[in-house]
């Protein structure tokens, strides 16, 4: 018998109707597949947060200096962001990785794994050369291979880059997506600085063409950030652990993995659905179901924590709960749907 069919027999058997736990049921379905057990287990939730900075940020495609991403990092290693309680009051880790933070960074508990200082300005120059897309797949390969050797069930993915949205758009427009459906505000811009983006992007997208495919993307429009987490999703493929995407960056990041290897999106989940306009598109190009819509658009993994949060519940659903024959409850219950 298939784990695909054993599990869904373990939770059929549970002290409930057929299916009135809705998603949750899905998430749990989904982890014994992922790790092969059932029912599943959770034994550790990490939060990775790739953070790098961007030469186009110099075009003026944002309202934040490059030096926020920095100071953010900071923050982050104080408990002060978003992410830290999220991360906290969700069961999470946190992992902070500078792969590219154009400042020497000294921050403890800070994992320092750059590539460069910073990427260049794409709207004048490809992004990066292939000796730092390497650098950045490898270092996504090795915290993966990291991550699950610890034990890691499930591992969320974060980011933390000033214009990184303005990256993540130029990439999967290069891949082929419409730039109408994808370039957005991001941070919140200003009417004349979205329209300055814009015009970055489209532009950048026309003078690095013709893109050979993922890998030739990323060196030329893409981000540090984005490489290291493309790295990451395919360093995790046959390990049994769980990757949950954040927003819009994260996804671009994952779209590129996935175009390398369609095979990810069965151990990918979707934390949520970014109120940033272009998430949507990708998610739905891979296939890809956001497990909330808190009309977020924060980053840093803020929605892949509380999206593992609820794949964690459904798995504690899995577990926990009585079957019928263990609670000596009758299956002949009459009305299937409501008792």
């Amino acid at each position: 018998m298939s784990i695909t069919r054993q599990m869904q027999e373990h939770l059929d058997n549970l002290t409930k109707p057929v299916g009135s736990l809705g998603r949750l049921e899905e998430f749990a379905l989904r982890m014994a597949e992922i790790q092969g057990n059932v029912p599943p287990q959770i034994t550790r939730k990490s939060v990775f947060v790739f953070a790098g900075d961007h030469g186009v940020n110099e075009a003026g495609v944002s309202m934040y200096p490059q030096e926020v991403t920095y100071q953010m990092l900071r923050n982050f290693t104080q408990e002060g962001a978003g992410i830290n309680v999220l991360a906290r009051h969700c069961g999470f880790d946190v992992r902070l990785i500078d792969v590219g933070i154009a400042r020497e960074i000294d921050f403890p508990g800070v994992i320092s794994r750059k590539a460069g200082w910073g990427t260049k300005n794409f709207h004048q120059k490809p992004a990066m050369d292939s000796r730092e897309l390497a650098s950045c797949l490898e270092t996504g390969r090795e915290l993966a291979e990291a991550a699950a050797l610890e034990g890691c069930s499930i591992a969320a993915v974060g980011d933390m880059g000033i214009s990184n949205t303005t990256a993540a758009s130029a990439m999967v427009i290069a891949a082929g997506l419409d730039g109408a459906d994808i370039i957005d505000r991001g941070t919140g811009i200003t009417e004349e600085i979205l329209e300055r983006k814009r015009t970055v992007i489209l532009e950048s997208v026309k003078r690095r063409g013709p893109f050979s495919g993922p890998e030739d993307i990323l060196m030329k429009v893409g981000g540090f950030e984005e490489a290291a987490m493309a790295g990451f999703i395919l360093g995790l493929k046959d390990r049994g652990v769980a990757c949950v995407i954040d927003g819009f960056p994260v996804t671009a990041g994952a779209y590129m993995a996935w175009l390398m290897d369609r095979e990810v999106s069965s151990f990918l989940f979707a934390g949520h659905q970014s109120k940033v306009k272009g998430h949507r598109v990708i998610l739905d190009a891979m296939g890809l179901e956001p497990i909330v819509d808190f009309g977020m658009r924060l980053g840093e993994g803020t929605g892949a924590v509380i999206g593992g949060f609820m794949i964690d519940l459904g798995v504690r659903i899995s577990r926990e709960m009585a079957s019928f024959a263990d609670a000596q409850v009758s299956t002949s219950t009459g009305e299937e749907e409501n008792y």
